[in-house]
């Protein structure tokens, strides 16, 4: 799951690292930021791969239903998928 600073990141491609409260370039150069922004980035950002692990699931359970709609039976698909 994303985290602040993963959101701080996404903001500016300029920040390497952050330390407590603190970003830097690679030049450890100080960057202010908006922390509000930063914590609306982080809900999206974590929205965004809830969506993405909904979609992987919806996808898995399509191609099972299409496996068995083909006739396999629960312990063949198992066999092909694991």
């Amino acid at each position: 799951m994303p985290n602040l600073h993963d959101a701080i990141r996404a903001l500016n491609s300029s920040i390497i690292t952050i330390r407590g409260d603190v970003a830097y370039t690679q030049d450890e150069q100080e960057v202010q930021y908006d922390m509000a922004q930063a914590q609306a980035k982080l809900v999206e950002l974590q929205e965004q791969e809830t969506q993405a692990e909904q979609a992987a699931k919806d996808v898995k359970a399509s191609a099972l239903a299409k496996l068995a709609a083909l006739g396999l039976t629960q312990d063949e698909v198992k066999a092909l998928v694991g």
